[in-house]
């Protein structure tokens, strides 16, 4: 069975650093499994790793459509997988590397979308009902078709309630039922899942600083000039930053209420993402905080790898700082 390795935790933790680290280490390749990095153009809010941050890592899935173009999770799927295909047909690593814990559910699990397509006169009709009638008022809906499905989405996830809506209308099959028969298909991979995690307080600092960093590194100026060729209203628009800062383009606050209403969101995305790892048994959870280095943290998640897969101890190419997998 191929190797698979999985880099997963909340946002701001230090996943995509060390998922570049560890592809040079392992002769690897780095799949995105990030939501809104699929975008082109949106760039510094969704914090896409520069050229030279990636170290000539190739990354996958990352500048796959426009703004207005929608990705869904099963097209994400089937991007994925032909982007393991690929690598593994190169002799290399595939590492998954993202937070948007859905889009590492299809891959590990070979989740089912017996009908991707999108009916989008559906979407609009549900959207239009929550606007009137509140995010509640379709998340009872959800409840009364799919409880499962209902007990795991927050009203406000008003896009997965409105597409768990959408596979029940349309199959007929509650899409919890549809993942729980995902879930019970032999694996496809030998899969390792790594989740990096850390003090909480040191995390929501982290988050602060690359908040502030965004800002100072343009983060306006992205999100005018998407403005300028795109509505404010699609799905990609609403992510964190780009909300935000297009509340304070309209003149809805300044920007310095607008960073604080980042910060405070996105600290609680964080924690959303966390609960939503926590859940799965295979993770193995590590503490960086417990790490005196960036070096040492890496140094013991090589332990982990090579501990489950001894063969790759001699595929290190971290000291001569090449890789073998290109495009």
């Amino acid at each position: 069975m191929e190797k698979l390795l999985a880099i997963v935790g909340p946002t701001g933790v230090g996943k995509s650093d060390f998922g570049v680290e560890l592809a040079l280490r392992y002769d690897g390749e780095v799949i995105s499994a990030d939501s809104m990095q699929v975008y082109r153009g949106m760039d510094i809010g969704t914090a896409k790793l520069s050229p030279e941050e990636m170290r000539g890592v190739p990354h996958h899935l990352v500048d796959v459509v426009d703004p207005d173009q929608e990705f869904s999770v099963a097209e994400y799927q089937k991007y994925a997988e032909a982007a393991i295909d690929a690598i593994l047909a190169r002799g290399c690593l595939p590492v998954v590397v993202g937070g948007t814990g859905l889009y590492i559910r299809t891959l590990l699990e070979d989740m089912l979308f017996p009908d991707p397509g999108a009916d989008w006169e559906l979407r609009r009709e549900l959207q239009q009902e929550a606007a009137r009638h509140g995010n509640e008022y379709l998340h009872r809906r959800l409840a009364g078709v799919d409880p499962e499905a209902a007990a795991r989405l927050h009203p406000n996830d008003l896009r997965r309630v409105i597409r768990a809506l959408e596979v029940y209308t349309r199959t007929g099959t509650p899409i919890s039922a549809l993942q729980a028969a995902s879930r019970n298909k032999p694996p496809r991979y030998d899969l390792l899942i790594i989740g990096l995690t850390g003090d909480r307080q040191e995390l929501y600092r982290r988050i602060d600083l690359r908040v502030d960093r965004m800002i100072a590194a343009g983060l306006v100026d992205e999100v005018r000039a998407l403005l300028e060729r795109y509505p404010p209203g699609l799905t990609a628009m609403q992510a964190l930053g780009y909300k935000e800062i297009q509340g304070y383009l309209a003149g809805r606050y300044t920007l310095d209420e607008a960073i604080e209403i980042l910060k405070r969101e996105t600290r609680r995305y964080a924690k959303r993402q966390y609960t939503w790892f926590r859940r799965d048994k295979r993770v193995i959870w590590v503490d960086l905080g417990s790490f005196s280095s960036k070096t040492e943290a890496s140094g013991y998640l090589s332990q982990i790898i090579e501990g489950r897969w001894p063969d790759l101890a001699n595929r290190s190419r971290l000291g001569n700082g090449t890789v073998k997998c290109l495009n």
